[in-house]
This record gives C-alpha cells, structure tokens and sequence, in this order.
C-alpha cells in the first residue's frame, strides 16, 4: 500500500538518516487517514503496519525471555592510565596481535535485544538478569526508531540480510521529551523521574503500550547477539551494515588503529557530548574484529574485549535565589536551594538540597550567592562551594526556621545533631509526605495516588491517616479538581486492591524510624503478622538478627505509642492485615539454611530485588559479614564487606554465579 511505504520511508528518514522529510502535523495527517483505512478494510492490516506504532490493548504481564547469547555487562574505566592497561591486557590476550577499536557514545538508557527473523521483527526484550530479560515486543513496536521489517539494502552489492538477526541497543528518551513527560506526569498527581534512563526503563516496563508510544522512545543500536550467517568480520562493518537495512546506530561511532587514536577520540567526545540532544556519560570501547574477540572471550560477568570510559563530574555555577524549608513524613525539615536554573549533565538543574542546618553553616551560604554546582549521571546535584567575593554587600546568612513553614509550630533542634523537627503529627505537610511515602511504588504501590491527589485528599481532610485511603469513595473523588469517573473508579479499585500487598511491603510504608525495606522485610520474614509485632518485647525484637537495639526500640515504641496503635487498628478496620508468606519447604529451597550478604554496586538486580529472592529461595539475606555467613554476592565498587569477607575466608562469588546457583 502506497501510504503504508509513504510512512515508513518518512519514519526511515528522521529515526535513521535525520532528515526529516516532513512536517509533524502532515505526518500525523498521513497515519490519521491509515488508521481510518485499515479500521474500514480490516484484512489490509498487518503487523508491520505503522498503524502498530500507536499502541494496542494493554498487556497482563511481562513474561521472561532467554536471550540467545547473553546480555553480559561492561568493566568501567576513570582515566587514562586505566584505558592505557585495559590496551595491555588485550594485547597480552592476543599474544602481542594489535588490535583495532571502535568507539561509540555510552548512552545512558535502556539496554534492549531485538530479534528479526526472516527480517521481520519477532521479539524485543529487556536485558534483565543477563541470560533471562522481559518480553517488551510490544512496547518497542510502538518506537518509531525501531523498524518493525528491515528493508533490503538500496545498493545490489550490499550483503543480504541474515536469516537471524539480534541487534543489540539502547532504548533512551531525549532531554526535551524528558522534560515534556515529567511535566506530563506531574500534571497527572505522579512522581516524576529523576533522569531519563529511570524514565525510559519504567516506561519500557509498563503494561500499556498506548502509553509507551506516547512518551516517544528512541532506539539507537551498538551491538549484536545471535546472527545466522554473520556476513562480516568486524564490528565497524556491522555497523555500516545497519542503517542500510533500517537499523539507526550513533552518530559519533569512530574507528581507532591503536590506543593512542582512541584515547584522542575520548577527549575529543567529551567536548561534543555537552551538545548532544541526549545524555551520555561516557564512551564505550570495543575490539574491533570478531575473531579476535572470540580469543579474548569472557569472564563471568563481562566480556574482556570490551570496556567503557566515563568522564568526570561536571560541575557549573549558579546563583542561590532562594531557600526553602520541606517538612518530611517524620517532621524533619530538609532545607532546599532555589537556583537560577542551570543546564548540567543533559538535563537543567533548578533546585539542590542542601541537607541540613550544618551543610549550611560550612558552606557559609547567603542568599544571593554564586554557588558551584556538580552533578554526574544520575547522582543527584549538589552544591561543591559558594563563591565569597562573588557575594553581594548586602547578602544575608541562610539561617534556620524557628517554627514549622507547614502548620507554624514551633520547631526543635536535636541536640548534638543537625535535623530540625516539628513535632506536630497532625502537621499537614506530615501527613502529605507519610501518604505519599505509604502509596510508593517500594510500599504499597499504589501508582495511581499521585502527589497532586495526595495534595487535594489531605487539604480537604478526606485523608488523615492511611486507613482514610481504603475509605474513600468514587462520589467523594469525583468532586475533586480534574477528575473523571473513570479515573475515580480506577483509583478506589488501585487502592482496594493494594490489600494484597505483603506485610514487609505495609511495614515499610508505615513510616517507622529506622525501619526501610530492607529492616521490613527482616522484620516480616521473622514475627510473620502485625499481632506478633505488636506483642514483641523490645528484648525479643532486637534478638532477631540485624535488628539491634535502635532500631527495635524504635519499633517497639510505634507499636506502643498512640498514634501507632491508632495506625494499625483503623488499617485492620479496613481489611488490611497482611501475613507474611512462607517460603516452601527449606529442603526443596537452592539457599535453604545459607546466610547471604550483598555488596556493591549490581548490574542485573537491585538491592531490594536480590534480598527478596534470597529470602524466598529459603536462604537469610543478612546486612553484615561474619563467620556464619555463607557467601557474599559482590558487585562493582564493593567496599568493607569484601574485605571483611576475604578476612575471614568468607566465599565471594559474582552476580552471574549467583544466578547459576539459584536456577
């Protein structure tokens, strides 16, 4: 069909050759009119159809997939000298063969594997643990960088496209559409994102794919998995490869002949990075031909022909307009710089936190002072120093509240500490955040409460505590500010249905000091229901391992206060009274009897994510190293647990022995 080549051939020009061939209101003009078609002509639709791009019905699940060849992680380099070993090492792994590298933007998104068969696409998935990811084919089918069917090369003396293909890539949203949708999120009474890669991995992950193709993912490849035949033998003819048959790969993909080419490459980028519509934090450095990549071969957790550089922290100055005062759900109040905004890092900077009364006071802040402000990747920004003779005469000292900005009580100072604290429960900003905190994606997970609602629901006291949330009614949310009924209905079913959340996730959403989920779900794992909390002595609390004496005096004391007590029988009043589930029998369980510690930073799962799965593999998933412990799984950046563990013979293992281990 002449209009469905029409679309593809504009898709084709912007996602791959950028060179848009149109306008965006012709282009939807285009896809408007196919879908009227197809809708009157069903039998014309087809799954490579651009039609399928706009999402279709929403998804119960995501299901695993096997990835063929495995999604392994990469090595990090900081400096030069480290690049310069990193040379030798592949050198030596050759026996003296010098190897060519190609070098690529680390871009920072989404690591996806894309199978085509035949060239159509057939599969699309995460790169999840490594060897096993998520089925995400229908969500990537709504990204339009993604060709749904490679085309066969324009030019005759071009390869012929494999039977099998994987391409591997990136799934990344760009600066400005980052910013569009986290204003569309807050719009929506949502918590925003932090960087475009958390953004762009929940998007990915969302069960809706009307909503993935509204958010306007972008897709660049730099790599491959399994190909049935493979027609080249080094990666920089692959890549020349792809944008012939419709694949986009990065625009600053360069080729070095030795390691002192590819360091001038590095430096070079670093400059063009700033300018890039997209964030980057580095660049990606790989061996070059095939066969020689097939000598250097693999460790457990990453391949050794491949390693990444990252670039320093950026920092910029700024000014310091302003400094506000947020209340916190257990009344601490976190002191926050307003700024001039200021571009750092891919993304624009317009508040800091400045932590508290004491980071004040060293930094000798003012108002009206030019800070240096320092952000890298997705570290949060923070203020490094104010500049004094860049102060104006007339600046004033930061200097702390005296009452509460919320609810106007009189605030305290703790004593040999920094945290100022307004002790008033009923404090409306203490509520605000205790709600918030309760409905979290890591608590209760009730996605649609969103911090606009929150904002509503407590200023016109239809929620006073989380029990009001399982008391709310549609008649009552309909008469709140942009709400529909659908929209009502959908939020009571959300909050009636987070009953079923387990008891650590309930017991971390309560807002108990010192109590975040991973003491909840010690805690759950081990009294089993909230009765046998709330009976617990402080002695019988602390007895549990890793629970010591704070954090079951803080426990204790929740449990036997009145607010406390007052928490959980109007929870229990509304049918939310969780158990903690019981793993099966130990003796069918891979970890029964093992007492397991993580450290550092891990690649294929976070922290809470391989705690639970310790827990429910029958093994203890324990905070600390010592002569009971079974192994350690140690990340990237491990610190004193390592050095404890190899002190007293403890077995370390990696991320991909652990996953070995389980299965």
């Amino acid at each position: 069909m002449r209009l469905r080549e029409t679309l593809n051939r504009h898709n084709h020009l912007y996602y791959v050759e950028a060179r848009p061939s149109t306008s965006d209101r012709d282009y939807d003009r285009l896809m408007t009119e196919l879908i009227e078609l197809e809708n009157q002509f069903p039998e014309l639709r087809s799954d490579d159809s651009p039609t399928q791009r706009v999402g279709g019905e929403p998804m119960a699940e995501l299901k695993p997939v096997r990835h063929a060849v495995p999604m392994m992680s990469i090595d990090n380099t900081y400096s030069e000298p480290e690049i310069r070993a990193f040379d030798e090492r592949v050198r030596k792994g050759l026996d003296g063969q010098a190897p060519a590298y190609v070098l690529e933007p680390k871009i920072d998104g989404t690591a996806v594997s894309l199978r085509y068969e035949n060239g159509a696409l057939v599969l699309a998935a995460t790169r999840g643990r490594g060897n096993v990811g998520d089925d995400i084919t229908v969500n990537a089918r709504t990204i339009r960088s993604i060709p749904l069917v490679l085309q066969p090369a324009a030019d005759a003396s071009s390869l012929s496209l494999p039977a099998i293909l994987e391409v591997r890539g990136e799934v990344f949203m760009d600066n400005e559409d980052f910013q569009r949708v986290n204003r569309e999120i807050e719009a929506e009474g949502e918590e925003p994102y932090a960087n475009p890669r958390n953004l762009s991995a929940g998007t990915l992950r969302r069960l809706d794919p009307k909503i993935v193709a509204k958010r306007r993912l972008r897709f660049l490849a730099h790599g491959l998995g399994e190909v049935e035949p493979l027609p080249v033998k080094s990666y920089w003819d692959w890549m020349q490869l792809l944008p012939q048959w419709g694949l986009p790969v990065p625009k600053h993909v360069r080729q070095a002949s030795d390691i002192d080419e590819a360091i001038r490459i590095i430096n070079e980028f670093q400059e063009i990075r700033r300018t890039l519509p997209y964030m980057t934090d580095g660049m990606v450095m790989k061996v070059d031909a095939f066969a020689q990549r097939d000598i250097l071969g693999a460790t457990s957790k990453s391949p050794r022909w491949i390693v990444a550089f990252k670039y320093e922290t950026e920092q910029q100055p700024t000014l310091l307009n302003g400094v506000r005062w947020q209340v916190g759900k257990g009344g601490n109040l976190t002191p926050v710089g307003d700024l001039e905004p200021v571009f750092i890092g891919g993304v624009t900077v317009s508040h800091v936190s400045l932590h508290n009364i004491d980071q004040i006071r060293r930094l000798d802040l003012h108002l009206g002072d030019t800070i240096i402000v320092e952000r890298s990747g997705e570290v949060i920004p923070y203020v490094v120093e104010a500049v004094p003779e860049k102060r104006p005469k007339d600046a004033k000292p930061v200097d702390a509240p005296t009452r509460c900005p919320s609810c106007g009580s009189t605030v305290e100072k703790e004593a040999d500490a920094p945290y100022i604290r307004c002790n008033n429960p009923a404090c409306p900003a203490q509520v605000k955040e205790r709600v918030r905190w309760f409905t979290h994606r890591s608590q209760m997970d009730i996605e649609d409460v969103g911090e606009k609602l929150i904002e509503q629901l407590v200023d016109r006291g239809l929620v006073k505590s989380f029990a009001d949330l399982y008391r709310l009614t549609k008649d009552q949310l309909l008469e709140l500010d942009r709400m529909g009924e659908k929209s009502a209905v959908k939020i009571v079913d959300k909050i009636s249905g987070s009953r079923v959340q387990p008891l650590d996730r309930l017991l971390a959403g309560l807002g108990i000091r010192h109590v975040g989920n991973r003491v909840a779900l010690v805690l759950a794992s081990h009294f089993g229901s909230i009765d046998a909390l709330e009976k617990a002595t402080k002695e019988e609390l602390s007895g549990v391992h890793e629970i010591g004496e704070v954090i079951a005096a803080s426990v204790f004391d929740f449990f036997h206060s009145p607010a406390g007590e007052d928490a959980i029988a109007q929870l229990k009043s509304v049918g939310v009274d969780p158990k903690f589930e019981k793993p099966p029998a130990p003796d069918k369980q891979p970890l029964a009897g093992k007492t397991v510690v993580v450290t550092g930073s891990l690649t294929t799962f976070d922290r809470k994510e391989i705690e639970d799965l310790i827990v429910r593999l029958g093994g203890k998933a324990s905070g600390s190293v010592s002569k009971k412990t079974s192994f350690v799984v140690a990340g990237e950046n491990a610190g004193s647990k390592l050095d404890k563990a190899k002190e007293l013979g403890v077995e370390v293992i990696d991320e991909a022995e652990f996953g070995r281990r389980i299965q």
